[in-house]
């Protein structure tokens, strides 16, 4: 008797030590927080599905921070430290099938690899360019990797030659196509469809969605019934013909229905969290997304709330 109260009372106690560890706001969102005298500022995010570990990118720091979405610790520690490789700052990444990370490097023009379990450095890129902003990546099938530059007109293009050795290219010149650049931020969250055919990317200051053939065909705008626009979209997300769509400044995560094709959508919904804190991106890990909350609206006063933090919050 003496040996179940015990193991009873051992039950409770690591249930209660989850629960406090598991930050879960009313809604039932779990929050991941960073250290909390970090000024963190984050914006990107990357998932390793082989063992459930993501990566948040500081944009202020260009420090790399890991958690794990499979464990209980809610807790975020620094992975890459801010400078090292030149990394002053950090935007868009993803974790491609061979465990590679790769790192956008905004207004730096810098494109950087790591290995994803190590934090070995493996390459870094530049594009030799004044105007630029390298924002956010995605990996194709095939494993080249796609960046959208949010003030000049290209989609860059990083992949392995013949003998393994991964090259930098300006993949494509967006000018002279349907993706015509505006004044502001133009080109942000970029993904891939499953068949590696199409990149799908919204334009920030227009609220546009475009398709664009990886083959190298014609660029079109990807009209939404009733005439929405995403403006504000940031990060996105493909998950088959749904599209998600993080609209930033408005903590909101759109739902778009994409067509067979891709080549039209509909908005079948949206929702926001109270946790939601300038959501600029997402990423997919089973039945939930895991949101960043940027905070950028605070950033010229520097008066975030703090600890900055990734929500994750079940799929509608």
């Amino acid at each position: 008797m003496r040996r179940n109260v015990v193991a009873v009372l051992l039950a409770l106690l690591i249930g209660y030590s989850s629960q406090v560890t598991t930050p879960v706001n009313a809604q039932g969102s779990i929050q991941y927080t960073f250290p909390a005298g970090d000024t963190v500022y984050p914006e990107g995010i990357a998932y390793h599905p082989g063992n459930g570990d993501f990566f948040v990118s500081s944009n202020a720091t260009g420090a790399i921070y890991r958690g794990n979405a499979w464990g209980e610790d809610r807790s975020l520690k620094v992975f890459l430290p801010a400078g090292a490789d030149g990394r002053q700052t950090a935007t868009g990444m993803k974790v491609n099938p061979q465990g590679q990370l790769f790192i956008s490097g905004g207004a730096s023009g810098m494109i950087w690899m790591y290995d994803a379990v190590t934090g070995r450095f493996l390459s870094s890129f530049s594009n030799g360019l004044q105007s630029t902003f390298i924002n956010d990546v995605a990996i194709a099938p095939d494993g080249a990797a796609y960046f959208t530059d949010s003030l000049t007109p290209v989609i860059y293009r990083i992949k392995a030659d013949a003998q393994g050795i991964f090259r930098f290219e300006f993949w494509r010149d967006l000018r002279g196509t349907a993706l015509e650049y505006t004044p502001g931020f133009n080109l942000n969250g970029i993904d891939v469809t499953a068949d590696g055919k199409y990149l799908i990317a919204v334009q920030s200051n227009t609220g546009k969605l475009f398709r664009i053939p990886t083959d190298g065909g014609n660029i079109a705008e990807i009209p939404l019934a009733g005439g929405d626009r995403m403006t504000n979209g940031d990060g996105i997300l493909l998950d088959g013909q749904t599209l998600y769509v993080s609209r930033n400044s408005l903590n909101l995560i759109v739902m778009v229905r994409l067509t067979a094709d891709y080549a039209g959508g509909q908005q079948i919904g949206s929702f926001t969290d109270p946790a939601f804190r300038y959501t600029t991106t997402l990423a997919h890990v089973g039945n939930r997304l895991l949101v960043v909350n940027a905070q950028f609206d605070k950033r010229m006063t520097n008066n975030p709330e703090l600890p900055f933090s990734v929500s994750s919050v079940a799929i509608p």
